[in-house]
């Protein structure tokens, strides 16, 4: 092992260990002198150049990557979340025929996508989505991201639908939310939307129109800030 990459290895335990301590300060300290230190890797992209110690450099750096996107995420900082995911993406993704997969990895990119989601990035959010594999949807961090968006989609239609339309056939209304039968959608009104009606097979929008409302896009804003500091601090 030479010596930059003993030094990485040396701060990196420390790291760890201040963390562990809740040593912040330090911790903050010690992830820009190993970012420096990463500079020195051959092995470490653009270049990739295949040295001995390659597969070593890169583990290493994916490692220390990950953990300051977690660590930004412990000081509140989206700023420093982004920078961090945006170098780590690149040992997720042009590192795969070198290195095995991080266990790590499915559930920083599903924070990623949270964070898209929090800051309503849709498109972005598809973009990312679209990077990973296929076997990658079937992971919770996943999974529970593509259902989060998938929830807000339903509660834009619907929140959308209440301000367009006086009523609506309750089948036409079931097929525009996606609900796989009547009986879904009927559950659906009782359970999150009180202000609709159903009525001689329709359901009525009138009283939703009645009471004051946050505009549509803040009311979503709020919900996705709101999920996505609730998944953060159950992961943190």
């Amino acid at each position: 092992m030479d010596r930059e990459l003993e030094e990485a290895n040396c701060k990196f335990a420390w790291l760890k260990l201040a963390c562990a301590e809740d040593e912040l300060d330090t911790c903050a300290t010690l992830i820009s002198e190993l970012k420096v230190l990463l500079t020195k890797f051959p092995s470490l992209p653009p270049s990739f150049k295949n040295t001995p110690n390659a597969v070593a450099e890169l583990r290493l750096a994916r490692a220390i990557y990950e953990f300051a996107v977690i660590f930004s995420i412990r000081v509140k900082d989206q700023d420093a979340f982004e920078r961090n995911f945006f170098q780590l993406k690149v040992f997720y993704m042009d590192t795969r025929s070198i290195l095995p997969p991080s266990p790590e990895e499915y559930r920083i990119w599903g924070l990623n996508l949270l964070r898209l989601l929090a800051e309503n990035r849709v498109a972005e959010f598809h973009t990312e989505l679209e990077l990973l594999p296929p076997r990658a949807l079937d992971h919770p961090c996943i999974k529970y991201a593509v259902e989060l968006e998938q929830s807000f989609m339903e509660d834009e239609i619907a929140d959308c639908s209440g301000q367009a339309y006086d009523h609506l056939p309750v089948d036409g209304t079931r097929k525009m939310l996606m609900f796989s039968s009547e009986q879904k959608l009927l559950e659906y009104i009782s359970e999150i939307q009180h202000e609709w009606e159903v009525q001689n097979h329709s359901v009525l929008f009138h009283m939703a129109k009645v009471q004051p409302r946050v505009g549509i896009q803040a009311h979503q804003m709020i919900k996705r800030s709101l999920c996505y500091a609730r998944e953060l601090e159950r992961v943190v």
